[in-house]
């Protein structure tokens, strides 16, 4: 079997090394001219990158204000509940829920500035998904423990942020 493979692999080389010969050996015709290409070019495609970098600079501070500030509030809510303290626990998540409003709300000014439309309909997506957490709360009642928000809330933080992320990314 093997030799026969190696004979197969051995002809292949010698005719396609025959072929390149063959065609240095040709009776000095000119080619054949290929016939100009009658569909347009399209003009390259625009480049956002300046854009995009103003955004995600705006962006940013996501996570140093808004996004801090939201743990911040469901830290404090999270204590509230385990001290028995009601009305502040209701205070603290109100407060959790108008932050990430305060999220979804930068979140769809600042891609509204992008060129790109891509980006601009990833900023949408991004922020709608913010909004549906506040909106249903379910990510809130879910923190039971502080232990829990640590382990949950990098991963909700990606979830909501997943399509714009790849805009700025590096």
């Amino acid at each position: 079997m093997r030799r026969a493979l190696l004979a197969v692999l051995a002809g292949s080389v010698m005719l396609t090394g025959a072929a390149c010969d063959s065609d240095a050996e040709s009776t000095g015709a000119a080619p054949e001219a290929t016939p100009a290409s009658t569909a347009p070019s399209s003009p390259p495609p625009p480049d956002y990158t300046a854009n995009t970098k103003v955004v995600c600079s705006k962006l940013q501070s996501l996570y140093t204000v808004e996004l801090r500030d939201f743990g911040a509030a469901m830290g404090k809510m999270i204590t509230y509940r385990e001290a028995k303290q009601t009305a502040e626990a209701t205070k603290a998540q109100a407060t959790a829920v108008t932050e990430l409003k305060q999220v979804a709300a930068k979140i769809r000014k600042e891609t509204a500035a992008a060129q790109n439309p891509e980006f601009k309909a990833a900023g949408l997506t991004s922020a709608a998904k913010v909004d549906a957490s506040a909106a249903n709360k379910a990510y809130i009642k879910k923190a039971t423990t502080l232990k829990v928000l640590n382990s949950t809330i990098e991963g909700q933080f990606k979830e909501w942020l997943s399509p714009v992320a790849g805009y700025c990314a590096a």
